[in-house]
């Protein structure tokens, strides 16, 4: 495999960043998949360790942000 298919740019990862209640956020799924791994392991992951994070780092979105973001 080349390894330049691989290559993660700033443009890539600029385009996975939304503005979501005046912050700027990244999809579980798509940290996943930035990480190679699956998006239920990652969410998992900072549960166990939810003390290493600050507060606001996570958040549920609702149903109509969930819409809307799968509208675009």
């Amino acid at each position: 495999m080349d390894k330049k298919a691989n290559l993660i740019t700033t443009d890539n990862i600029e385009q996975l960043i939304f503005l979501i209640r005046g912050e700027k956020v990244m999809l579980s799924a798509h940290l996943a998949d930035l990480y190679g791994v699956e998006s239920r392991v990652l969410v998992q992951a900072v549960k166990r360790n939810i003390d290493r994070f600050p507060e606001d780092f996570m958040f549920q979105l609702t149903d109509k942000e969930f819409n809307d973001l799968h509208k675009l």
